[in-house]
């Protein structure tokens, strides 16, 4: 859960500062590639949670079919956000956006709570 804050932030940091350099459309841009990682990564981390409190059992076909399913559409997410903004999308903030989201952890060393 740590890990989802500390990406969450970092994505936060992202946009604002796509939005201070670059304007309202690198802002959209960052927001839209660092939530293309975000989100599958958090369902993948409740869909992990559950196994752990409540009743549904996890396995490492569940592990396997979970990193699948997030790395399929965190693809599919920023191809729909290539063809659907291709009026207006800022490829270096959408990359950005992402390289935050996915580089969250380094927050965590940071302030040395990586568990």
């Amino acid at each position: 859960m740590r890990t989802l804050v500390a990406q969450a932030v970092m994505l936060v940091a992202a946009v604002a500062g796509s939005w201070i350099v670059a304007g309202s459309y690198a802002a959209l841009s960052a927001l839209l590639g660092g939530l293309a990682y975000l989100l599958p990564n958090s369902l993948f981390a409740l869909r992990l949670l559950l196994g752990v409190i409540g009743p549904v059992s996890t396995s490492p076909i569940t592990f396997f079919v979970g990193e699948a399913f997030k790395l399929g559409s965190a693809v599919g997410i920023l191809g729909l956000a290539v063809w659907l903004g291709q009026g207006w999308l800022v490829w270096p903030a959408m990359l950005i956006g992402l390289l935050c989201v996915l580089k969250g952890y380094v927050l965590l060393l940071v302030f040395r709570k990586l568990p």
